[in-house]
């Protein structure tokens, strides 16, 4: 099999992530690479289905719940967690 060297710009953080994770599995990341090419070959596109991930209704619920509660200025917050704690002990 003849290879050739190829250059691509990744984002720090997601390859020092992905090579730790790829380790654990036994793969470098050259070979996750070659794996990901050759699946996108076979499969004659990417071989996973690319769309915005979908939230449970219950998870909709709380963010929206989240937001209601950081606009309404009648909540108390705390800059302080010893505060923040003692209150929730009371």
């Amino acid at each position: 099999m003849n290879t050739i060297s190829t250059n691509i710009r990744i984002d720090t953080d997601v390859k020092n992530q992905s090579t730790k994770l790829l380790k654990g599995l036994g793969l470098s990341l050259s070979e996750a690479v070659n794996m990901f090419l050759h699946q996108t070959i076979l499969h004659n596109g990417l071989p996973f289905e690319v769309k915005y991930p979908e939230y449970s209704e219950k998870v909709l619920v709380a963010a929206e719940e989240a937001k209601k509660i950081s606009s309404d200025s009648s909540v108390k917050s705390y800059s302080d967690v010893k505060a923040m704690f003692k209150d929730l002990d009371e």
